[in-house]
């Protein structure tokens, strides 16, 4: 298997497996149901190896159903240009032309409530196994056993579905684990925290003068080295790297399969990275706002990025971007989630207005999405008959960390 493989090599593999975009996943009719097993868990070694297990079937319920609806992607025509168009970026500062495909793909239908649910509680059990009390096991879902979550794994985790016919995979990715919040503690919690700081922080999680940073690029004031900023999220072993090893591992098990990607919170972002990066159908549980990591991450912008689809509610202040500042309650854990603007589409629960929930960072808990939000089909003036809000484009004009100055400052005093 591919992660046994040194790191370059992988790599390498990887890029080969990617090229061959001449047979794409056969396009399904509008709302097709897929039915789905549990056949794989994912994790994360301390040295950095992607860790697969095996779920045995003798462990598992009857499959589930979830709806489908055809969406447009955009997938570069190889990986040889997309890495040459990233490099040049992130050597040069200088944009190339990468030639996209279009295609349609089936895709989760975002538009039914049920398939929102189905999909949350698939996210929810990447933080458990199946075996704990927490485990979502409604009608039709499938049980494991805890494989491939070796004491030694301590970075990202997660579960595979698979549908009955092998034609779709569902990576399930697991946010932050952090007992104020959600996901309660665990091997994880440290790299989790570092993650969360590289990449939705201004600057090195630089919030005031008495955080300790996460890299060296604050240069005084509101200066930031943007070189700097670029290298610290280059880590082989930070995350962003890791998934996108992680997917080309899928490819390599499943090469003629079409590939959905869901999580929560920082799940939720990795996701969208993932999914930007190849093109592949995202839904992605109040997740910070990831725009900025891709600049960062000098990721070639396809044509479209509707094919990631955002849900969260407006009184959950990561997502919405205001859990900010010393005194918040992001802030007081050590926490700098400090951006704000979305890649793709946005299916945003107004439930401060509609429901009068208060702002409260508790309201985070993929729980709480599943248990009050979803439980229930959405009811709002101007959207009869839908059992969700409506999916729309996130602001364009959007500016993350406008207080900040970026440029080239190191070496310059």
């Amino acid at each position: 298997m591919l992660n046994l493989l040194p790191a370059t090599l992988r790599f390498l593999l990887g890029s080969i497996l990617w090229l061959d975009f001449s047979q794409p996943p056969a396009v399904l009719p509008a709302r097709t149901p897929l039915s789905f097993q549990l056949r794989h868990e994912h994790a994360l070694t301390n040295d950095s190896r992607v860790i697969f297990s095996d779920v045995d079937p003798s462990f598992a319920a009857d499959s589930f159903l979830m709806s489908t609806s055809n969406i447009q992607t955009h997938r570069p025509q190889s990986a040889k240009a997309f890495h040459s168009a990233r490099l040049r970026s992130i050597r040069y500062d200088q944009s190339e032309q990468v030639l996209w495909d279009a295609a349609d793909v089936p895709g989760p239908n975002v538009e039914e409530r049920e398939t929102l649910l189905t999909l949350a509680k698939m996210t929810s059990n990447a933080y458990t196994s199946s075996t704990a009390s927490d485990w979502y096991t409604p009608e039709g879902w499938n049980k494991s056993i805890p494989f491939g979550w070796e004491p030694d794994a301590d970075g990202i985790r997660g579960h595979i579905f698979v549908s009955d016919d092998n034609s779709t995979v569902v990576l399930s990715i697991k946010g932050t684990s952090a007992g104020w919040i959600t996901g309660g503690g665990g091997p994880t919690v440290r790299k989790d925290k570092l993650n969360d700081n590289l990449l939705f922080s201004c600057c090195c999680a630089r919030v005031g003068p008495s955080w300790s940073t996460v890299c060296d690029c604050h240069q005084g004031g509101s200066k930031c080295d943007q070189d700097c900023l670029e290298r610290s999220l280059m880590g082989e072993n930070l995350y962003y790297s890791v998934g996108v090893n992680l997917y080309n591992n899928i490819t390599y098990l499943y090469p003629h399969a079409n590939i959905w990607l869901i999580g929560h919170s920082l799940g939720g972002s990795l996701a969208s990275l993932i999914g930007v990066t190849f093109g592949a159908p995202v839904v992605a549980f109040e997740a910070p706002s990831e725009k900025l990591a891709a600049t960062r991450l000098h990721l070639p912008s396809p044509p479209s990025t509707q094919h990631i689809t955002h849900v969260f509610h407006t009184a959950d202040p990561i997502p919405m971007g205001t859990c900010t500042g010393i005194y918040s309650s992001c802030g007081l854990a050590g926490y700098a989630m400090e951006t704000h603007c979305h890649l793709g589409k946005v299916i945003r629960y107004d439930t401060v207005t509609h429901l009068g929930w208060s702002v409260d960072v508790r309201t985070h808990s993929i729980v709480q999405i599943i248990d009050r939000l979803l439980s229930e089909d959405w009811t709002q003036e101007g959207q009869e008959g839908r059992t969700v809000p409506e999916a729309k484009a996130d602001d364009e004009d959007c500016v993350d960390c406008f207080n900040w100055e970026f440029g080239s400052f190191k070496g310059l005093s």
